[in-house]
């Protein structure tokens, strides 16, 4: 609701729902057992109560969405391998099929402790762009590192988009990279219950800090991420006045 880009975000109109209500209706579209909003606000806990949608009350100090969401998880009794799916509320355009895929990466990966997804870069401006998150897999498809910063970093192919064919047919050892492109990072997080509860007493990771991202928090303290790679980007999120009407347009 403090959003200082556009404040009272979560209740902003969407063809005549709350941007929280469409969130939740989306996510109600997956194969999830149950959909709740963890709000902070009691505006947003009427809103989802007018529309059918069930919400909790959660503390409005949280440092990161993890920690909202490992009270959450206390509230509703989840424990153990329980799968918990992260939507942020902003996402009214989320794929009802891109949470089954994330939440679908934890029963089948079992050294993982949470999910995420990603797709592959193809702007050269998006590498550049510290406001895109990038993420390294590893050989198992596992995180091996996220960063604001252009990741991997072609280091004898600097402003060249080094991964596209073109580029790859041009620059002498390119085509052994090739495949391995640039990945943004798409911000939707599926969790084990039980590390979810253990999150907030993990000390925040230096990296975490310096970067701004609290996934790598889990990276820091040895925990494993697996990553589904989508063949596509995600609708587009709200942020401010012009993604929502960007969204309203998509939706009225």
């Amino acid at each position: 609701m403090a959003s200082s880009r556009l404040p009272d975000k979560p209740l902003a109109d969407i063809a005549g729902l709350p941007m929280v209500v469409r969130v939740a209706q989306r996510a109600a579209q997956s194969t999830a057992t149950r959909v709740v909003v963890a709000a902070d606000d009691a505006r947003i806990l009427q809103a989802c109560a007018a529309h059918g949608v069930q919400a909790i009350m959660t503390r409005p100090d949280h440092a990161s969405g993890s920690d909202r969401l490992a009270e959450a998880c206390a509230q509703l009794g989840l424990v153990g391998d329980d799968i918990v799916v992260n939507v942020q509320g902003d996402e009214p355009l989320m794929d009802p099929a891109l949470i089954n895929a994330v939440a679908s990466l934890l029963p089948a990966r079992p050294e993982a402790s949470m999910g995420t997804a990603a797709h592959a870069i193809a702007s050269l401006a998006d590498v550049a762009n510290p406001n895109v998150v990038k993420v390294v897999l590893d050989a198992h498809g596992l995180a091996h590192y996220f960063s604001r910063a252009p990741i991997p970093f072609a280091r004898d192919h600097v402003g060249t988009a080094w991964w596209q064919g073109a580029a790859q047919a041009a620059a002498p050892g390119v085509a052994a990279l090739a495949g391995f492109a640039p990945l943004r990072h798409i911000g939707i997080y599926s969790y084990r219950a039980g590390f979810l509860r253990q999150f907030p007493q993990l000390a925040p990771a230096p990296t975490e800090a310096v970067e701004a991202l609290e996934q790598l928090r889990a990276l820091w303290h040895g925990h494993r991420i697996a990553v589904h790679i989508a063949d596509k980007a995600p609708g587009p999120g709200v942020d401010t006045p012009e993604d929502l009407e960007r969204v309203r347009a998509l939706l009225g």
